[in-house]
C-alpha cells in the first residue's frame, strides 16, 4: 500500500444424550455414526456428512471474516477460530454433550459482555433496555452488523460461539444438529443482510447433504444415493436462486436480465446501506420543490463504512430537539434557507450541506444521524412542506490548501477505513495521480482524484455488476460507470492515502424553474464525495462528469413528456429548460465543488502511464459517455446480459441435478443403451461377436420378449428366427457360439453378424421410441 496523504504531507442435548453416549460406545457403531472407541475428529471426518457440516460451517465463517476484513483483524479471527476449533476437537473426546452446552452459553453471555465493554463509554450510555431489544428486532429484519459502531470487537467476540459448538457436535458425530448450528448462524446473517444469496445456498447445501447422509446411514444403506441427494441440493439452489432469501435482506434473486431499478431506489431510499447495482435506469418523475435564493446539492444521507460492494451508515440517530441538536460548520459559512415541498411519497428530508435548523411539522419526528445529517421520523406525504436553515461552507481554496492535516482521531480512523483485502493496486495508482498532478496537500489531491476520474470514464447507466471490490474493479477494469462508481472509486482512492472521506447521497439542483425555485426528479438523484478539512469540516467534491449526465437526465425527461407519463412536470417546468444548475466545471473553467478548481500540475498530455485512457488536465479534454437513447436515459433493462458467477453457479447446479435426476430415474441408462444399440465400436473379431449378439438380446427384449431362466442363447434365438428376426437371428447366434465356444471367428465373420444387427435395428426403428420403456413382453 502506498504512503498515506496524512504521512506525505505532515503528519442440548440432555441428559438422555449423555446415557446415548454411554450405550453407543458399550454397542459399538451406533445408527447414528458414533463409534465404539474414543471420538476423535479423524473419525469423525470419514464420514461423508461431515463434508456437509464443512461447508456449513465454512458459510458462516465466511461472513465473519468479511465483518473483520471491512473493519480489521482478519489475521486475528483466522487465528481464533483455529484454536477454538482445536479446543472444541479436543474436549469433544470426552466432555458430555449437556456439560458442552452449558459451556457454549456461558460463551454467549461472556462474548456479549465483552462486546458491551468494548464500546466506547458514550456509546454505552445508549444501551438501554428498549434500545436492546430494538437493536436485535433491527438486526433480525435487515439491520447488518456493519452497522455496529464497533462491528470488529463484536465478530471477534462472537465467532467462537459457534465454532466451537459445530465442531464439538461434528467430533460427537451429530452430522445434523452440527451442520445445523453452523447453518442457524449463517440463517441469522440471512436475516441481517450480511449474507448474500452464495452464502445461503452454500449453508443450505450443507444442511442437506449432512442430514442426508446421516439418515442414510442410521438407515442401514450399504451404498450412498448420490443421485438422489445430488437433485435434492441441486432443487435447493435454483429455487433459493429465483426467490429472495428474506425479506429485506441484502440477498437478491439471481434472476438475469430482469428490469433495472432507479438511480433514485438504490441511492435515496433513505436506508442504513447502499449497495452497487449494476445498470440501473432513470425516473422522471418529480419529487419535491425547492424554494431557495441559490442552488445546491440537495443531501439527503453519508455513509462511512466501505465494505468492497457497499456503504454502510454506522451510528445512532438521536431526536431532534431543536437547533441545538444540529451543529454548525467549524469554518465560514453562508445562511441558506431552504422551503421544501414533497409531490409524493418522500422518505427523506433533503437540504443543502450544512443543516443547522428544521422548521415545520417534519422537526416533531426527525432524527439526526451520528453524521449530522436529518432523518424523517415519518413519510413525507404529497403536498407536504418544511423548512431548513443551512449554513453552507465557503472555504476557499487557498484556506483548505492549508487547511493541514490534523484531524480529529475520530474523525481519521471511522473516515480512512477500508477493507483489509482493497487491492494495493488502488493506493499505488491514487500515489501515482497525485505525484502526476504535483498536489502537495490533500485538498490538492482530492482535486487531482477528482479530475482523474473526471477524464479517464466514460459515464454510462449500463454496466455489468462488478465482481469483487467495487473501486479496485471500476479503477482497473471498467470503462464506464454512473455516479456510484465515480464517488466510490474516489472515496476509496482518498482513503488509501490516509485522507479523511464519505460517500455521499441526494439530488442535485434539479431545474431551474424561476428565480428561486427548483423542481426536483427521481433522475436528480445522485452520488458524490465530501472530504473532511481540519477548520472547514466537509467540503463536496463530485468526480461524475456532467455533461453527459445531464444529457442522460435531458432525454428521459423529453421521452417522458412525449410518451404522455404523469408527474413529469410540476411548478411551470414544463415551460421551461431542463437544466442543472451546480454542474461538475468543465476544464479550465476556474471552479469545483464551489470552492474553485487549485492551478495544481497536469498529467502529462497523452500519457498513458495508468493503462487507461489517454487523458490530460491541461487541455479540454471531456469524458464520453453512452450516447443518448443508446441505454443511458430509458426505462428498459439492460441491452445485454452478462452472466455473472451466481448465474453460472445456479446454472452448474441446475445441470448436475438434471443429470443425477435423469439417472435417478434411469433415462442415461436408457439414454447409453440406446446410443449403444445404435452404433457398435469394433474391436477384435471374437468381441465383435459377442457384442453383436448382445445387441440382438437387447433389441429382441425390446420388441419381442426377454430370454428366459434356463432358456440357451440357441433356444431363444431359434424362437426370435420363428416369431420375426428370421435368418438374421441364426447367422448371429452362428457367430457369437464359435466366437464364445468354438475356436474363434475371423474378421469378415464379425462384420457379417454386426452388419445382420445393425440391419434389424434399422427394420425395427419405430421401436426406438420405446426403448427402455415397458420392458420386455414375457
Amino acid at each position: 500500500m502506498s504512503t498515506p496523504v496524512g504521512d506525505r504531507f505532515g503528519a442440548m442435548g440432555d441428559g438422555s444424550a449423555d446415557r446415548g453416549e454411554s450405550s453407543g460406545r458399550r454397542g459399538g457403531e451406533g445408527g447414528d455414526g458414533r463409534s465404539s472407541g474414543r471420538y476423535s475428529l479423524s473419525g469423525a471426518v470419514r464420514n461423508p456428512a461431515a463434508l456437509g457440516v464443512g461447508l456449513a460451517v465454512a458459510s458462516f465463517l465466511t461472513v465473519f471474516y468479511h465483518v473483520v476484513d471491512v473493519v480489521g483483524g482478519a489475521t486475528f479471527l483466522l487465528m481464533e477460530v483455529a484454536l477454538v476449533a482445536a479446543a472444541a476437537a479436543w474436549l469433544g473426546g470426552f466432555l458430555r454433550e449437556r456439560t458442552a452446552v452449558g459451556l457454549t452459553a456461558v460463551g454467549f453471555a461472556l462474548a456479549l459482555i465483552g462486546y458491551f465493554l468494548s464500546v466506547p463509554p458514550s456509546a454505552r450510555a445508549l444501551f438501554t433496555v428498549g434500545r436492546v431489544a430494538a437493536d436485535v428486532l433491527a438486526l433480525l429484519t435487515g439491520l447488518s452488523v456493519l452497522r455496529l459502531l464497533n462491528a470488529g470487537a463484536w465478530a471477534l467476540f462472537l465467532v467462537p460461539v459457534p465454532t466451537f459448538l459445530a465442531t464439538y457436535l461434528l467430533v460427537r458425530r451429530r452430522y445434523a444438529l452440527a451442520a445445523t448450528v453452523a447453518a442457524g448462524t449463517t440463517g441469522f446473517f440471512l436475516l441481517t443482510g450480511d449474507a448474500g444469496v452464495g452464502v445461503g445456498l452454500a449453508a443450505a447445501v450443507g444442511l442437506t447433504l449432512a442430514v442426508g447422509f446421516s439418515e442414510l446411514a442410521a438407515a442401514g444403506r450399504s451404498g450412498v444415493q448420490w443421485d438422489t441427494i445430488a437433485v435434492v441440493v441441486a432443487a435447493m439452489i435454483v429455487v433459493t436462486s429465483v426467490v429472495t432469501v428474506v425479506p429485506g435482506s441484502a440477498a437478491n434473486p439471481v434472476l438475469p436480465g430482469g428490469a433495472s431499478p432507479t438511480v433514485e431506489s438504490s441511492l435515496v431510499a433513505n436506508t442504513e446501506s447502499v449497495g452497487v447495482l449494476g445498470s440501473i435506469r432513470l425516473s422522471p418523475t418529480v419529487r419535491f420543490t425547492v424554494e431557495a435564493d441559490e442552488s445546491a446539492y440537495w443531501r439527503v444521507g453519508s455513509y462511512d463504512r466501505y465494505t468492497g460492494g457497499r456503504w454502510v451508515r454506522t451510528g445512532e440517530a438521536s431526536p431532534y430537539t431543536g437547533s441545538g441538536s444540529l451543529g454548525a460548520p467549524p469554518g465560514e459559512s453562508e445562511r441558506l434557507v431552504q422551503r421544501v415541498t414533497a409531490r409524493g411519497k418522500l422518505d427523506a428530508l433533503p437540504a443543502a450541506w450544512k443543516p443547522v435548523e428544521l422548521r415545520g411539522r417534519a422537526a416533531d419526528t426527525a432524527q439526526v444521524t451520528d453524521h449530522g445529517g436529518l432523518n424523517p421520523g415519518t413519510t413525507l406525504l404529497a403536498n407536504d412542506t418544511y423548512t431548513v436553515v443551512s449554513q453552507r461552507p465557503t472555504a476557499t481554496p487557498g484556506e483548505l490548501r492549508r487547511a493541514g492535516t490534523d484531524y480529529p482521531s475520530a474523525i481519521a480512523s471511522r473516515y480512512t477505513q477500508l477493507p483489509q483485502s482493497t487491492p494495493d493496486r488502488v493506493g499505488e495508482r491514487t500515489a501515482a495521480v497525485i505525484d502526476q498532478a504535483g498536489a502537495s496537500n490533500p485538498y490538492e489531491a482530492a482535486v487531482a482524484i477528482e479530475r482523474y476520474l473526471e477524464r479517464t470514464k466514460e459515464y454510462s447507466l449500463q454496466v455489468p455488476t462488478p465482481q469483487g471490490n467495487t473501486a479496485d474493479a471500476f479503477l482497473f477494469e471498467m470503462e464506464s460507470g454512473y455516479c456510484v462508481y465515480f464517488a466510490t472509486t474516489m472515496v476509496a482512492m482518498l482513503r488509501t492515502q490516509g485522507v479523511p472521506a464519505r460517500f455521499v447521497t441526494g439530488y442535485t439542483s434539479g431545474q431551474q424553474v424561476s428565480e428561486d425555485t427548483y423542481v426536483v426528479r427521481g433522475l436528480d438523484s445522485h452520488a458524490w464525495v465530501e472530504v473532511y478539512f481540519p477548520g472547514h469540516g466537509w467540503i463536496r467534491f463530485d468526480p461524475t462528469p456532467s455533461g453527459p449526465r445531464e444529457q442522460a437526465e435531458r432525454v428521459s425527461v423529453e421521452a417522458a413528456r412525449e410518451a404522455g407519463a404523469e408527474g413529469v412536470d410540476a411548478a411551470g417546468s414544463a415551460d421551461g429548460t431542463y437544466e442543472t444548475p451546480t454542474p461538475t466545471p468543465a476544464p479550465g473553467s476556474g471552479t469545483t465543488t464551489g470552492v474553485g478548481t487549485p492551478d495544481i500540475g497536469a498529467i502529462r498530455p497523452g500519457a498513458d502511464e495508468f493503462g487507461n485512457a489517454t487523458v490530460t488536465f491541461a487541455g479540454g479534454l471531456t469524458a464520453n459517455a453512452t450516447p443518448a437513447g443508446a441505454g443511458g436515459g430509458g426505462d428498459d433493462g439492460p441491452e445485454g446480459w452478462t452472466p455473472t458467477r451466481e448465474d453460472v453457479a445456479v446454472g452448474a447446479a441446475a445441470l448436475v441435478g438434471l443429470v443425477a435426476g435423469a439417472r435417478r430415474v434411469g433415462l442415461t441408462g436408457r439414454v447409453r443403451r440406446t446410443a449403444w444399440l445404435l452404433h457398435q465400436s469394433r474391436a477384435d473379431p471374437d468381441t465383435d461377436a459377442e457384442r453383436a449378439f448382445r445387441r440382438l438380446e437387447y433389441l429382441a427384449s425390446v420388441v419381442y420378449r426377454s430370454r428366459r431362466p434356463g432358456e440357451t442363447p440357441r433356444q431363444y434365438v431359434e424362437a426370435l428366427s420363428r416369431d420375426r428376426f428370421g435368418e438374421s437371428a441364426r447367422t448371429v447366434a452362428d457367430v457369437y457360439e464359435r466366437a464364445r465356444y468354438g475356436g474363434g471367428v475371423d474378421e469378415s465373420a464379425a462384420r457379417e453378424a454386426v452388419e445382420a444387427v445393425d440391419d434389424l435395428v434399422r427394420q425395427h426403428a419405430p421401436v426406438l421410441r420405446r426403448l427402455g420403456g415397458a420392458g420386455a413382453r414375457a
